[in-house]
């Protein structure tokens, strides 16, 4: 099965950014939650106060301030935005992730256990992460048609975990809610699609249209928000 071995020893500050984007079509970064108390509401748009407030347990409330209030810092390095507050993100009706009043910068996030990994993107993204070891809670794949390619070989926990995140990167990609394609086989023909394995401990998805792109992936060091 496709992947490839990526070991993240290094992490990246937000003074990096600037010069990540200008080499890359997009920016990944994966990012420890548990680097943060749960932060004020203070760089959430009125649009996002009222998506916090949908959220029914403390700990979907916690990392969604945590992502959104980490992905502005990210964006104002990406393009020049002197203030977090300016930016604001929304769903649209589909459950895409998107920037207000901006159209060309797309963006795409994941999570599994403590980690939050966000995508800023000069192409469309849709990326999926999920913890090796978690395939168990997801035992349903196994009664499902998960075939990725025609082929009669067996395919392992491990390979259709790594469907699994093809399946939901695609749908991010591809705007269309996981459960239309959830059991169908998967066409990757007409998209550019790769698989990581991340210190051996998670395994990675991303998808981009069908053009080769140069995916920058990196661990972003801990924001200190009181100078940041």
């Amino acid at each position: 099965m496709f992947n490839e071995n990526l070991t993240l020893p290094f992490l990246v500050s937000l003074d990096e950014i600037p010069h990540l984007w200008q080499h890359s079509d997009a920016l990944i970064f994966l990012v420890d939650l548990n680097d943060y108390d749960t932060l004020n509401t203070g760089y959430l748009s009125s649009i996002e106060l009222e998506s916090l407030a949908r959220l029914k347990t403390s700990y979907f409330k916690r990392r969604y301030i945590i992502s959104r209030t980490v992905l502005k810092r990210i964006l104002c390095k990406v393009t020049g935005e002197r203030s977090a507050s300016g930016i604001s993100t929304y769903k649209d009706r589909n459950g895409r992730v998107c920037i207000l009043n901006n159209s060309e910068l797309y963006i795409c996030i994941s999570y599994t256990e403590s980690v939050a990994v966000l995508a800023v993107s000069k192409v469309e993204i849709g990326i999926d992460i999920e913890l090796e070891k978690k395939l168990a809670l997801k035992s349903n794949l196994k009664d499902l048609s998960m075939k990725l390619l025609s082929t009669d070989e067996p395919i392992s926990d491990t390979d259709l975990l790594k469907i699994w995140t093809l399946k939901e990167a695609y749908s991010k990609f591809s705007n269309n809610k996981m459960h239309l394609i959830f059991n169908k086989e998967l066409d990757l023909s007409s998209v550019n699609y790769r698989t990581f394995i991340l210190n051996e401990k998670y395994i990675l998805s991303v998808i981009t249209s069908s053009k080769s792109h140069t995916i920058n992936i990196n661990r972003l060091h801990r924001i200190d928000f009181n100078y940041a």
